[in-house]
């Protein structure tokens, strides 16, 4: 076979490798035989809320252990393919058969960076909370930037953006905004973004035409689902309710439908307006407000409390994670991880999967090199 081919065929092999070194390839195979078993027994519907849950656990486990042999068995299968076409010198079939190795190979590829997303909360939907850092309403037009990146990047992969909470700038921008992210590992891609994000432009506000640095930070929490219970005392909360701001019709600005709720012993703060009535605006702010808690938790278990507590740092110089510079060059570095683009426009756009990948593959603690010596 020919040099590209094995090149391929090793490539699919090292993704193997690590998907079932995630997966804990024999602890998976006993626990969906446990779940098979359990699946069959008539009483588990008795309780319908937990039968459902074992059977989004059984499926998950079952797709993600069937994707992994129906690659191998496809891979064989194809590279027996290209061995027959070589004998018989098929031009024709060799080339149809390397394309689809390559095909493989992109989905390998895909399956080993899923396979990071196995955090107690990555399946779910979650929140993006975005606050303007220093420098006023240059800071305030870069939130509302960012906000708007994060809404194209749920639509490239058929999320759900809703807007749950919007304080607008003084003359442009944002204050802050709390978008809602809807759509299958919501959670687990997005929380990657957590941190604070740094510009550098030609600013569009000064008449000199000066460079200006603007910041802002980014938060992301999972929303919580019923079948996670977070106790709140109410004598923890304190209730404000104000006027809507930006549109939304008379009703929603002459009344006071807003919901702001403060978690006094946490001291979380958490706001909704996206709706008419103000019942219905405190039930998302309460849901919003179990999330933040839960989240804080989840922080704690999973060791990561102090990667966080550096995100939610002075939102200023020496805490980005990421530099966006437009002028007097474009590039847009994570310093997590040393990607780079240097197409800012197109990462504006919502192109933000090969910076969440790679910060995925470092909170893991994933690598080739890790995969190839686990193999051996």
């Amino acid at each position: 076979m020919s040099a590209e081919s094995d090149a391929l065929n090793e490539q699919i092999k090292q993704s193997v490798a690590l998907l079932r070194r995630h997966l804990d390839w024999d602890a998976a195979i006993a626990r969906l035989d446990e779940l098979n078993h359990r699946a069959e027994d008539p009483a588990l519907w008795n309780d319908a809320a937990a039968a459902q849950v074992l059977m989004r656990e059984r499926n998950r486990l079952a797709a993600q252990i069937e994707g992994v042999r129906k690659l191998e068995g496809d891979v064989a299968d194809t590279l027996e393919l290209i061995e027959m076409a070589e004998a018989e010198g098929d031009a024709a079939m060799v080339a149809d058969g390397m394309a689809a190795l390559r095909a493989l190979a992109e989905e390998a590829k895909r399956r080993e960076i899923e396979s990071l997303l196995s955090g107690e909360a990555d399946g779910n939907d979650c929140y993006v909370e975005i606050n303007a850092g220093a420098g006023g309403t240059e800071a305030q037009d870069w939130a509302e930037m960012l906000m708007r990146m994060y809404v194209r990047w749920a639509e490239k992969h058929g999320y759900k953006a809703q807007l749950l909470e919007q304080s607008e700038g003084e003359q442009a921008g944002i204050k802050s905004a709390t978008l809602q992210i809807s759509g299958p590992n919501a959670y687990g891609w997005l929380k990657t973004e957590a941190g604070v994000h740094r510009l550098v432009r030609i600013s569009p506000f000064d008449a000199a035409a000066r460079r200006q640095t603007s910041f802002a930070s980014v938060w992301v929490y999972p929303v919580v689902d019923d079948n996670i219970e977070i106790e709140i005392n109410e004598n923890d909360l304190r209730v404000d309710t104000y006027r809507a701001s930006g549109a939304g019709g008379q009703h929603v600005n002459k009344t006071e439908s807003a919901i702001r709720l403060t978690h006094l012993p946490s001291g979380i703060v958490v706001a909704c307006q996206t709706d008419r009535s103000q019942h219905r605006n405190r039930a998302t702010a309460m849901g919003m407000l179990k999330a933040r808690l839960y989240e804080a938790e989840l922080q704690k278990r999973e060791a990561a409390a102090t990667a966080q507590e550096n995100a939610k740092t002075e939102i200023g110089w020496g805490h980005q994670i990421r530099s966006y510079v437009l002028a007097p060059y474009q590039l847009v570095k994570d310093l997590r991880t040393n990607v780079e683009k240097g197409n800012p426009d197109a990462v504006l756009d919502g192109d933000l999967d090969a910076f969440m990948a790679a910060a995925l593959a470092a909170r893991v603690g994933a690598t080739r090199s890790e995969a190839s010596a686990q193999a051996q």
